[in-house]
């Protein structure tokens, strides 16, 4: 039979009151472990982006290129299906602009900096405003390719079905 600690009137267990008189440090408080900060997620619909991340940073950070055109099955398959028309859209406008560019330039942009003020042109008048992507993805200038991708994080999507699934979530 366990007993419950006695404590004082004002509600201090009996223990700690001796060992604050006898001039002992009561013991340390337990320190919770530490937790990732909860995974925040955007609105998209209606919502665009003119940010564009460099690709070898992106995947340094822990991103890979996704693969808009993968088939999948119930409704997964619907909000891909938005998630791929969107990310096709994008790609196709950028391809548009790299090309009047490439007339114009006799090149295609080489490098990310390049990239962004030529064709996205953030803040500019000409510039190019994406459709937003789910949280878990970005867009990426490639400059292998020349192009616009989308990068994926894997992480950040594993985390955020972990709090949305069993006690803590749906």
């Amino acid at each position: 039979m366990t007993r419950a600690p006695r404590t004082l009137d004002f509600g201090w267990p009996l223990i700690v009151v001796v060992m604050l008189a006898s001039g002992c440090e009561p013991p340390p408080a337990e320190k919770p472990a530490a937790t990732k900060p909860k995974v925040e997620t955007r609105k998209t619909v209606g919502k665009t982006t003119q940010k564009v991340l460099d690709l070898a940073e992106a995947q340094a950070k822990g991103g890979v290129v996704a693969d808009i055109t993968a088939e999948r099955s119930g409704l997964d398959a619907v909000t891909g299906a938005y998630r791929s028309a969107v990310g096709q859209v994008s790609i196709l406008a950028v391809e548009h602009k790299m090309q009047l560019d490439k007339a114009e330039h006799g090149s295609s942009p080489k490098t990310h900096a390049e990239f962004m003020k030529r064709i996205i042109q953030p803040g500019g008048p000409e510039g190019i405003a994406l459709p937003m992507l789910p949280y878990y993805q970005e867009y990426a200038f490639d400059p292998e390719r020349q192009g616009l991708v989308i990068v994926e994080f894997p992480e950040l999507k594993a985390q955020r079905e972990k709090e949305t699934t069993g006690a803590a979530g749906l």
